[in-house]
C-alpha cells in the first residue's frame, strides 16, 4: 500500500464538560514524510495522536486520510491505511509474540476468517525484520519491556498501514534497539507522525516538526525552521543552543535552565 498524505483543518479537541486539550490546528503532511510532534509534558501531543489514529473525535475540524474524513470511512477502513504503538504495553497476554504480530492481519480478513499463506508470510516477514523470529513462539508476558516494544512494532507493521503513529517509540529501548528504531523510522516506505522528547532525535529522522504548548500549535515546518534557539526556548522554560555537529552536520540541543 502506498502512503498516505495527512491534513489537520482546524481540528481541535476539548474534554466533556473540560477545558480545550488541544486548540484548532491545520497542517497538511504530504505522503511519505516523517511529522515529529514535540513539546513539553501536557503540551497536547498525545490528544494529537490521538486524533490521527481515530481514538478521540474532534471537537471542531476534520482529520483528513487523502483527503477523506476518517470519521466519514468506516472503522475497518481507517485500520486499513492507519496503525498506532502505543506507550501503553499490555503485559498479561497470555498469546504468543508470533499470535500478537498476527492480530496486525484482523483488519485484512472478514468475519473470523482465518489467515492465509499471506498473513503468514507477512508476519514471518516482519518478524525477521524486527528481529523476531527467534521470540515467536514465547509468551508476550514474558519479555521484557524493548522487546514488548519491538513486537507492538511489529504488530503495526503487519497491519501493513500507509501511515503510522509512533507514541514515543524509543521509550524502553537501550542504545543499540534506539538506533535500530530510527533506521528503520527512516527506511519505511509510508507516512509516519511520532511523538518524540529527544529534539536531538525529532531533528535527525523527521522532515517536518509540530511543536506544541499547552495544546497550541506554535509552529509546523522543517526541524531547521522549527527547531530555532528562541523558539525551543520559549516552548520549553529553558535556555536551549543548538550546535552542529562537524562532519556530519548532525544537530546537537544543549539546554540550562533560566538564571
Amino acid at each position: 500500500m502506498s502512503a498516505a498524505g495527512l491534513s489537520f483543518a482546524g481540528v481541535s479537541w476539548q474534554a466533556p464538560r473540560g477545558p480545550v486539550i488541544l486548540e484548532p490546528v491545520t497542517l497538511d503532511l504530504p505522503s511519505g514524510r516523517v511529522l515529529g510532534v514535540v513539546g513539553p509534558n501536557g503540551a497536547g501531543k498525545s490528544t494529537f495522536l490521538r486524533l490521527v489514529y481515530r481514538y478521540l473525535r474532534p471537537t471542531s475540524g476534520s482529520v483528513l486520510i487523502d483527503g477523506e474524513d476518517i470519521w466519514a470511512m468506516r472503522a475497518r477502513d481507517v485500520a486499513l491505511k492507519v496503525a498506532a504503538v502505543l506507550q501503553e504495553q499490555p503485559t498479561d497476554f497470555a498469546l504468543t509474540v508470533r499470535e500478537i504480530v498476527d492480530l496486525g492481519r484482523i483488519p485484512h480478513r472478514f468475519g473470523f476468517g482465518r489467515g492465509d499463506n499471506r498473513d503468514i508470510q507477512v508476519v514471518d516477514t516482519v518478524l525477521e525484520r524486527l528481529q523476531l523470529a527467534a521470540f515467536a513462539g514465547r509468551r508476550f508476558g514474558s519479555l521484557s519491556g524493548g522487546e514488548r516494544q519491538r513486537v507492538m512494532v511489529a504488530r503495526a507493521l503487519a497491519q501493513e498501514p500507509s501511515l503510522l503513529v509512533l507514541d514515543e517509540p524509543t521509550n524502553h529501548l537501550d542504545i543499540r534497539h534506539q538506533l535500530e528504531v530510527i533506521r528503520l523510522i527512516r527506511d519505511l516506505d509510508m507516512t509516519i507522525v511520532t511523538s518524540l522528547h529527544d529534539l536531538n532525535m525529532a531533528s535527525a529522522v523527521c522532515d517536518d516538526i509540530l511543536l506544541l504548548q499547552q495544546g497550541r500549535a506554535m509552529a509546523f515546518g522543517t526541524p531547521d525552521a522549527v527547531l530555532a534557539d528562541d523558539t525551543v526556548s520559549l516552548a520549553f522554560g529553558v535556555l536551549a543552543r543548538r550546535e552542529r555537529l562537524m562532519p556530519s552536520e548532525a544537530t546537537l540541543f544543549t539546554y540550562q535552565l533560566h538564571a
